[in-house]
């Protein structure tokens, strides 16, 4: 019979101190809430359930923070017993999921609860404090803990759940079954996009987000009923072959995703049956392809010899993988739970990742393309997972810079809080492995106190051995096992000593208090439409406060209230000596504001030195400041949003590319367009919905435009723009696309440094519509509603077979222009209309009004982004031409739309270019300025799950595919 030990936690007598509080009336439990910056930490270490028992079993108090995000109410846990705390700063064991920001973090003494010395106790802190692999970016974090003791100063204790393990050395809490689950729903939507990368659609569409269904019930009979019945009546794609499923590991998390599958028609296989499963025409299309892959599978001895665990164990050295070669080029989707250590062979290094993708190019389409990593371990396992990726945009598209360029990228799903979309369930679970052991140490500190005796049984001294095995540091020191982070807290402490020169305020570095460095200072002006993502990007710089100046108020703070270091203003824009203000206390701007407002932001700019960004073209009046801005040192960044913005980047790639291959570039067209969702198009008036400004969408209706075209320089006048579409562009297998020339295209021939004009065959940018749309809009020009002078009426109808087709569109619209009442007896819809303005408006405004009020997105409904490039070039040696394409396509989520992440994030990466100084040239430019800003962008981009397609083809006949459909709609000779 052991007898619980007193030596466990160490008491002192001290005097008592004028901040603390009389004593509490027994030992105090508090529930942290989350750190705010973590939007979907939503699970909670105790359930209610386990409050209640605590305070009616174990005689404590528990306090708890509120939070409006977590899986359990406030009101639940004082129903339970607990009460609410803003601080929790009279608990004795704080329990929380993650660490907390360190400025919150209390390491101080409390009072005992009990009669008689010792009159205060240590803290006791457990979560999983991401320290013990040595994180500098948690030593700060780690050195609250390491403070020296003496008579009037207990140091806290820290425990790491991810340490609490039995004596076989397996981890005894923790939520690796639940990373399975929600790993592998993300990983099959993840594949469903990836799928649809390749024109093709899936049943794994109607994958359910595990963070969308109240619990694991319903997720499970959705994917049940949505996707595995539609696997069995319906098959798979036939396109891409059968769909093989590989999972890697043995523990939990693998588990868990197995667990998952077995809901789906699945046929387990093994390793030595891949070839022949993909390969055979006759394989059935009903089922998806199950391999569990063991580490006897694909890891062997260098010499050749087969796997053998316990040697493995022993000398991980001695192995490599060939996972590579034995598994990967044959799955469709990988997903990973096998953990890594450094000492360990990787599951796949980078340039067995070429490999993979050049055998999988062999084998057939739809091999490889899609990745989960549910370990999530950085650059380890997968040498080429890169980042870990969020709930909002769970995958994206990586590649790693030793990748050869014919080879695709991946889509990598990565998240590292995959248990955090199972809240409920998780969380009970967490709750009920995690009691026994608040128990334990509750009677730690009572035996500590002397108010407690009683012997305990081995479970018990179990749970006490696994509680030391879990403290990292106890007693102002780390505790022996983790006494090798003195070098990564050596490493941070170094870092703050560097950096005292330059702050503005620097603690002693070896008190482990918290350094006040000067943050970087973002001001965006304008909160419309594409602003959410610009802000959600800046906001996670950790380095950087973020101002939002907005004249709609209530916007900016919607848009900002999620985020501790952003805060909105109030702003009208003519007040230039309060944007003058704000511009000054700023080191880069973003304006966002309508374009005729750009000049005038960039004169503050100079006038202040402040260097500024805008996703607009760049104007006469802006390019007349390119002396002054050069004079002033200052950059004045433009054309980095979508169109202009990314397409520049993907040229400037495309074209650098050529130029090192040494061929000549005879053809280049260019489209883009932001579209809705082709489910949300049908039946919409003009197939469209504004996602940015309705005035811009319509005013650039009215745009002259030039382009050179098969050697011949040719102009639209803008009366006739919409007139002279390009119809059934070869741009996409699913959507029908008609084109829009875009402005003059000829000056990008110096914009992308192409040479002479004459040397030039096609140069050609032009804008994306569904079919339909130019005929309806050139209509709705014709009778007036495009014009841009005020009218006391609209111009008379266009008679002829167009009438009814316009009256249709009117009526759908809610409209019934003055120009049309003559021609119904019934006026329909006129009663569903925007409020009249009060101030004289011209014929544009007025529709451009409408149609933002009866042509917008409604709720549920997402938005589309295609950009495609195509370039031919030419072998100067043979003349041979290859078409070289780059494109994108992009759909809107529940967080924000296609357009406003494909304009508001390279902003906001442009932004982050910027303030690292890596932009030397001032000035105005745009984003071929520098290889940084073009390059910076389109990575930033590729690690958010916004890549471009890339291909390369030989054609016998001369032309590109596109450049030829352009010519033959202008009727002009090869």
């Amino acid at each position: 019979m052991t007898v619980l030990r007193r030596t466990r936690l160490t008491l002192h007598r001290v005097a008592r101190r004028a901040y603390h509080a009389s004593r509490p009336k027994k030992l105090t439990i508090g529930i942290r809430r989350e750190d705010p910056q973590r939007i979907w930490e939503r699970r909670c270490p105790v359930s209610p359930e386990a409050v209640a028992k605590l305070v009616q079993t174990e005689d404590v108090d528990v306090l708890v923070q509120d939070c409006e995000r977590r899986v359990w109410s406030s009101k639940e846990f004082v129903e339970a017993g607990a009460r609410v705390h803003p601080t929790l700063s009279p608990t004795h064991i704080t329990i929380g999921i993650k660490e907390p920001p360190v400025h919150e973090m209390l390491v101080d003494p409390v009072p005992s609860p009990y009669n008689g010395p010792p009159e205060l106790l240590p803290r006791t802190h457990l979560m999983f404090s991401h320290t013990t692999k040595g994180q500098l970016y948690n030593m700060e974090l780690l050195s609250k803990f390491l403070v020296s003791k003496d008579a009037t100063n207990l140091p806290a204790r820290l425990i790491d759940y991810e340490l609490l393990t039995g004596e076989d050395g397996k981890r005894t809490v923790g939520f690796g079954w639940f990373a399975g689950v929600a790993g592998a729903l993300e990983s099959l939507s993840a594949l469903a996009h990836a799928l649809l990368e390749l024109g093709v659609a899936s049943p794994f569409l109607y994958t359910p987000r595990p963070h969308n269904l109240p619990n694991l019930e319903s997720i499970i009979s959705t994917l049940r009923e949505r996707v595995g019945l539609a696997i069995s009546s319906n098959q798979t794609p036939k396109g891409v072959g059968p769909i093989v499923i590989g999972v890697t590991g043995t523990g939990k998390v693998s588990e868990g995703v197995l667990d998952l599958l077995k809901h789906l028609p699945i046929c387990k296989v093994g390793v030595e049956e891949l070839p022949t499963l993909v390969s055979d025409p006759n394989t059935r299309l009903d089922q998806i392809y199950l391999v569990h892959a063991l580490p006897q599978d694909y890891f062997i001895r260098r010499g050749g010899e087969p796997y053998d665990r316990s040697h493995y164990y022993a000398n991980p050295s001695d192995y490599k993988s060939e996972f590579h070669l034995k598994v990967a080029p044959y799955l469709t989707l990988l997903m990973n739970g096998a953990g890594w250590a450094p000492s360990f062979p990787r599951l796949m290094t980078n340039e067995q990742l070429a490999n993979a993708l050049e055998r999988a190019r062999q084998v057939g389409r739809g091999r490889f393309i899609c990745v989960g990593d549910i370990s999530c371990d950085v650059e380890g396992g997968l040498e080429y997972m890169p980042r870990p990726s969020t709930l909002s945009l769970p995958s994206y598209k990586t590649r790693p810079p030793s990748l050869p360029a014919h080879l695709p990228s991946i889509t990598m799903m990565s998240v590292d809080i995959l248990p955090t979309a199972l809240p409920l369930e998780a969380s009970k679970h967490f709750s009920s492995v995690l009691y026994p052991y608040l128990r334990t140490l509750i009677r730690q500190y009572r035996a500590g106190a002397g108010q407690l005796t009683i012997p305990v049984d081995a479970e018990e001294e179990a749970r006490l051995s696994s509680l030391g095995r879990a403290t990292v540091a106890q007693n102002g020191v780390l505790t022996e096992p983790h006494k090798w982070l003195e070098g990564p807290l050596s490493t941070w402490r170094q870092s703050i000593a560097k950096t005292s020169s330059d702050s503005a305020h620097v603690s002693a570095a070896n008190s482990g208090t918290l350094v006040t460095e000067r943050k970087k200072k973002v001001l965006v002006l304008g909160s419309g439409m594409v602003a959410g993502p610009a802000i959600d990007e800046i906001c996670s710089w950790k380095d950087t406060e973020l101002v939002v100046a907005s004249n709609i108020l209530h916007e900016a703070q919607r848009l900002t209230s999620s985020h501790s270091n952003a805060k909105s203003v109030a702003l009208d824009v003519n007040d230039l000596d309060k944007v003058g203000a704000l511009v000054s206390e700023a080191d880069v701007v973003i304006s966002l504001l309508p374009v005729p407002f750009h000049p005038r932001i960039a004169e503050l700019c100079i006038k202040h030195g402040k260097h500024m960004v805008t996703a607009s073209y760049i104007s006469p009046a802006m390019k007349s400041l390119h002396e002054r801005a050069t004079d002033s040192s200052v950059l004045l960044l433009n054309e980095i949003g979508l169109d202009p913005g990314i397409d520049h980047c993907s040229a400037f790639s495309l074209f650098n590319g050529l130029r090192e291959a040494k061929k000549r570039v005879v053809s280049f067209t260019s489209f883009c367009g932001g579209l809705p969702a082709p489910e949300n198009a049908e039946g919409v008036p003009l197939k469209y919905k504004f996602s940015w400004s309705p005035k811009g969408v319509l005013s650039a209706a009215l745009n002259s435009a030039r382009f050179k075209l098969w050697d011949q320089v040719q102009e639209i006048p803008g009366r006739d723009l919409l007139k002279e579409r390009f119809p059934n562009l070869p741009i996409s297998d699913v959507l029908k696309l008609e084109g829009i020339a875009n402005r003059d295209s000829l000056p990008y021939r110096e914009t992308y440094d192409l040479g002479p004009l004459d040397g030039i065959r096609t140069l050609f940018r032009g804008t994306l519509r569904y079919e339909g749309f130019s005929r309806l809009m050139h209509l709705f020009k014709s009778i007036g509603l495009l014009d841009t002078e005020l009218k006391s009426a609209l111009n008379d109808l266009l008679p002829g077979e167009d009438t009814q087709y316009l009256l249709d569109a009117c009526s759908s619209l809610g409209i019934l222009p003055p120009a049309l009442r003559p021609l119904v007896t019934e006026q329909v819809g006129e009663s569903d209309l925007p409020a009249v303005p009060s101030q004289p408006s011209t014929p544009i405004e007025l529709f451009a009004a409408l149609l933002a009020h009866r042509l917008r997105y409604l709720p549920g409904e997402r938005d589309l982004v295609v950009l495609s490039h195509e370039v031919v070039a030419q072998e100067p040696s043979t003349g041979e031409e290859s078409i070289h394409t780059s494109s994108l396509v992009a759909y809107g989520t529940p967080q924000a739309s296609a357009m406003a992440r494909t304009v508001g994030l390279p902003v906001a990466l442009a932004a982050r270019i910027v303030l690292d100084g890596k932009v030397s040239a001032r000035g105005v430019w745009g984003p071929g300025v520098d290889r940084a800003v073009w390059k910076g962008v389109l990575t930033g981009l590729e690690q958010r799950g916004i890549g471009f397609k890339e291909s390369v083809s030989r054609q016998r006949r001369v032309g590109g595919i596109v450049e030829t459909s352009l010519r033959d709609a202008r009727r002009i000779s090869a």
